[in-house]
């Protein structure tokens, strides 16, 4: 008899029959919780898969590009490139074409012209593959007080069912503090990948940002050198 009371008290308080029992509200606060896990691992699966294949395109593109004699066929040949090393120095040679079109080169204006262009690029590879990032910082930061409201909703339920029944007996109590539990134990589940998510991502791409600064002041400074032999 104990062990079928034993049996029947673990599937009450299984996680299916907690959503089950749930009150309306709580169940809302579950579901969004689950979809906000769910897209955080989509989020966290695409973002270190591009991260990989980004790092290993970009170093043999800049193994091909210091060991290039010809710096204009290489721009034909990868300047329509996508990868971030590829549209600064895109930039780069755009700028250059432009700056040096003329008989008077101003050497002094060209240089911080390039400079401009291609920190400008650098900043906008880096604002475009962070944008996914936003989410990962607000699943990690809301998902925890938005399982806490479940809580708060769910306790409050089973100090609304003592009161109805008058009886304080763990049994009537201990249905709502599960799923208020429950719901807290889902939004961490949710927040503690995103926030080791972006935290690992942001290192991430610091170092690819800090990386696209010394490709762009190496062509920088190989540029230079063609305006000291003009």
């Amino acid at each position: 008899m104990d062990s079928m009371m034993l049996n029947m008290d673990a599937a009450t308080l299984s996680p299916v029959a907690l959503f089950m029992q749930a009150d309306w509200v709580v169940k809302g606060v579950m579901l969004g919780l689950l979809l906000a896990s769910i897209w955080t691992w989509a989020i966290i699966v695409g973002f270190a898969t591009k991260l990989k294949k980004l790092s290993k395109a970009s170093d043999k593109f800049e193994r091909d590009f210091w060991n290039t004699g010809d710096i204009d066929q290489f721009h034909r040949a990868h300047g329509s490139s996508a990868l971030p090393s590829a549209r600064v120095f895109t930039a780069g040679i755009t700028e250059w074409r432009r700056s040096t079109a003329g008989d008077n080169i101003d050497r002094d204006g060209t240089r911080a012209r390039l400079a401009t262009a291609m920190g400008s690029a650098v900043a906008h590879e880096i604002d475009t593959l962070s944008d996914r990032l936003n989410v990962l910082a607000t699943i990690g930061s809301v998902a925890p007080f938005v399982g806490l409201f479940g809580t708060v909703w769910g306790i409050m339920r089973s100090f609304t069912a003592i009161a109805s029944q008058q009886n304080s007996s763990l049994a009537v109590v201990a249905p709502g503090i599960a799923e208020a539990l429950f719901a807290t134990a889902i939004g961490l589940f949710a927040a503690i990948p995103a926030v080791i998510a972006f935290n690992r991502f942001s290192h991430g791409i610091n170092r690819l940002e800090s990386r696209l600064h010394r490709f762009a002041d190496g062509f920088h400074t190989t540029l230079s050198r063609e305006l000291e032999a003009a």
